[in-house]
C-alpha cells in the first residue's frame, strides 16, 4: 500500500496546481453514505477503528492542496501522515507548494471550477473571503456535516466562543476548519529582561537609587526613574569590556513585532496598548491613541530614544536581526522578548522584571489581539465527492494526541514511544546538531489542531520552552492586567456591510497611526498642536469612530453568544 501511495503522490506532484492546469483525471462521482457504509466500511464514531475498509483505501482518495514551510518534508513523506493513513485507511494525496506560490495562485484556484482540489490546507482564508466564496457556493458548509465529525462537533458544543468565531453572520453556517492552540501565551507577548551583571555594576557604582544587589532576581520591580538610571549607566560605560563603550544597547526591542515590541512601555502610563492600539475596557472597544496619556507616554519614550537609552536600531531591525545581534558578546542591557534563552548566549545573566512603574505610579502591560483560534485554516470545495469521508478523516486531527503530532511532530521522532508516569506524551531529547525548531519544522505539518486545557493536563506535556514562558508570564506579567481589560480579538465575525467599512478605512487608520507614531518616537515627541491635529484627523480623515462602531457591534455579538 505504501508503494502505491508513493506513486500516487509523485503523480500528484507532477500534476501540480501551480499553473492551475494539466489535470487530466475527472472526479469520481460520490457513492452516497449508504454505499460508503455497506461497500467501503465507512464509520466515523469509533476513533480506534479505520474510517474505511481496504477496498475504500484503494478506490477512494482525496487531493488536498497546501502550502508548506520550506524546511518541511513533503506531506506525502511525513511520518504523521503515514500513521494517519494506517489508522484511517483514508488516502490523501498532498499537493505541496511554497507559501509564495500559494499566495500567487490562490485566486486562480478558487476561480477555476474545472480544476480544483478537494480541499485547501493552510488556506489562510479571511472572514471576507469566506463570505464571498460562500455566497458563490464555492465552499462547502461544513456545519451541515457535523454528524460525521464527533471531535469537532464536541468542540463547538463545549466552546460557544469558538463556534462564534467560525460562524458566518450572514447564514449561520461554518465554512472553514480552525487551528486552536490555547496556552495562555499570546495575550501578553512581551517580558522585560535585565542584565543583572551589568545592573550589579551600576548599583555598586552608586548610579542607581533605591535598589540593592540583593534585589536583582526574577520579579524585580523598577520605577521608570530607576530604569532610566540603569540605562544611562549602560550607555556610558564599556559594560562588555571590549574596549568600545559605544556598542552597548541599553534597551532594545523589535518595533511593531508580534512579540518583543514597544507596547509594554506604554504600561508605565496606565495604557494596555497593542499593535492595533485597540482594546476592550469595561466591555467597550477603545482606541488607546485617543487617550491623552498616549501622548504623554510617547513623549516620555521619545526622550529615551533621543538620549540613546533606547537603541534606534530597535525601530529598524527585523526579528531575525534582533535575535542574531543578541548572540556572542553581550550588548543588550535590557530587552523585551518572551524568553532570554532565545535571545542571548548567556541567559543566566538576565532576570525577568515586573512591568515598569511609571512617573504617576501606573504599572500595567500590553494586551495583544493575537488570537489563539486561527479561522480559515482548511476549506472544502463544494464539489468534493464523498465529502463525509474527508471530513471524518480531518476530524481525527482534533483528537488531542493527533493534534500534538500535527503541531510538533510524530511519536517516534519528536515524542517518545513510551508515555510518562501520567500517561502523557513527552518530547524526546534532541540529538545531533538539529534544534528543536528545526526538527519540528521538518516533521510537523501544523494546521488544524485542538490543543487546550484538557490536552495540556491529560495528553501531552508542553514544550519546556512554552512551559517556562507560561510560568514567567503568570508570575510576572498577567497579574498586572486589570480585570476589566480584554483583548479585542481579530476573529470577530462581521457582516459584509461591516467588512466593507473595515476594508475602506481600517488599514488607513493603522497606516496613519504608525506613520505619525514612528515620526514622534524618532524625532523627540509630539507637540500639543500636533496632537490636536492628530485627534481631529482620526475622526474626520480616517473615520476611526465609524470603525470603532463596527468592532463594537461585532464584539457585542460575541458577548451575546457566550
Amino acid at each position: 500500500m505504501k508503494k502505491k501511495l508513493s506513486v500516487i503522490a509523485l503523480c500528484a506532484l507532477a500534476m501540480s496546481l501551480t499553473a492551475c492546469g494539466g489535470k487530466t483525471t475527472s472526479k469520481k462521482e460520490g457513492v452516497g453514505v449508504d454505499s460508503l457504509v455497506s461497500e467501503y466500511g465507512f464509520q466515523w464514531t469509533d476513533p480506534s477503528l479505520p474510517i474505511l475498509n481496504d477496498r475504500g483505501a484503494e478506490e477512494i482518495s482525496f487531493t488536498i492542496y497546501s502550502s508548506k514551510n520550506a524546511s518541511a518534508l513533503d506531506y506525502n513523506d511525513m511520518k504523521i501522515m503515514w500513521d494517519l493513513f494506517e489508522s484511517t485507511n483514508v488516502t490523501v494525496n498532498w499537493e505541496n507548494v511554497s507559501e509564495s506560490v500559494y499566495s500567487q495562485q490562490k485566486n486562480l484556484i478558487f476561480g477555476n471550477a474545472d480544476n480544483r482540489p478537494d480541499a485547501i490546507y493552510h488556506a489562510g482564508m479571511s472572514n471576507g473571503e469566506i463570505i464571498k466564496y460562500a455566497r458563490r457556493n464555492v465552499l462547502l458548509p461544513i456545519s451541515d456535516y457535523l454528524e460525521y465529525m464527533p471531535n469537532f462537533a464536541k468542540i463547538l458544543e463545549e466552546r460557544p466562543d469558538i463556534k462564534y468565531q467560525l460562524t458566518n453572520v450572514e447564514d449561520g453556517k461554518i465554512y472553514s476548519l480552525p487551528r486552536i492552540e490555547e496556552m495562555g501565551l499570546l495575550q501578553n507577548p512581551n517580558m522585560l529582561f535585565l542584565n543583572k551583571v551589568w545592573a550589579q555594576q551600576a548599583i555598586e557604582a552608586g548610579a542607581v537609587n533605591g535598589i540593592t544587589v540583593a534585589d536583582l532576581k526574577d520579579g524585580i520591580t523598577l520605577t521608570s526613574d530607576q530604569m532610566e538610571e540603569l540605562l544611562i549607566y549602560f550607555r556610558d560605560n564599556d559594560m562588555n569590556g571590549n574596549g568600545n563603550a559605544s556598542d552597548e544597547r541599553p534597551l532594545s526591542f523589535v518595533y511593531n513585532n508580534w512579540q518583543g515590541n514597544q507596547c509594554d512601555l506604554y504600561g508605565m502610563f496606565g495604557l494596555n496598548d497593542n499593535l492595533e492600539h485597540r482594546v476592550v475596557i469595561d466591555g467597550r472597544v477603545t482606541y488607546t491613541v485617543t487617550d491623552d496619556r498616549f501622548k504623554d507616554a510617547t513623549n516620555f519614550i521619545a526622550n529615551w530614544v533621543t538620549a540613546g537609552l533606547i537603541d534606534k536600531i530597535s525601530f529598524e531591525q527585523s526579528q531575525d536581526n534582533f535575535l542574531a545581534n543578541g548572540k556572542g558578546l553581550e550588548t543588550y542591557g535590557a530587552f523585551y522578548w518572551w524568553e532570554s534563552e532565545t535571545v542571548v548566549s548567556n541567559p543566566e545573566n538576565y532576570i525577568v522584571c515586573s512591568p515598569l512603574i511609571g512617573p504617576d505610579g501606573s504599572q500595567t502591560v500590553c494586551v495583544s489581539n493575537n488570537p489563539e483560534v486561527g479561522i480559515g485554516e482548511v476549506v472544502i470545495f463544494q464539489d468534493c465527492e464523498n465529502v463525509e469521508v474527508l471530513l471524518a478523516y480531518l476530524d481525527r486531527y482534533y483528537d488531542p494526541e493527533i493534534s500534538a503530532q500535527i503541531n510538533y511532530g510524530p511519536i517516534g521522532i519528536v515524542y517518545e514511544e513510551e508515555r510518562d508516569e501520567n500517561g502523557m506524551l513527552v518530547q524526546k531529547e534532541i540529538s545531533g546538531e538539529m534544534t528543536a525548531d528545526e526538527l519540528r519544522l521538518q516533521n510537523a505539518p501544523f494546521g488544524i489542531i485542538y490543543l487546550s486545557d484538557y490536552a495540556w493536563e491529560h495528553v501531552v506535556n508542553m514544550e519546556p520552552r512554552a512551559q517556562l514562558r507560561l510560568e514567567r508570564l503568570q508570575a510576572y506579567v498577567t497579574p498586572f492586567v486589570p480585570e476589566n481589560v480584554k483583548p479585542c480579538m481579530v476573529n470577530l465575525q462581521f457582516t459584509m456591510e461591516e467588512l466593507n467599512v473595515l476594508d475602506t478605512y481600517d488599514s488607513h487608520i493603522n497606516d496613519y497611526i504608525r506613520t505619525n507614531l514612528i515620526n514622534w518616537l524618532m524625532k523627540g515627541g509630539v507637540s500639543d498642536s500636533e496632537w490636536s491635529t492628530f485627534q481631529k484627523e482620526l475622526d474626520e480623515k480616517t473615520k476611526l469612530f465609524e470603525v470603532q462602531k463596527v468592532y463594537q457591534a461585532a464584539y457585542d455579538r460575541l458577548m451575546e453568544s457566550e
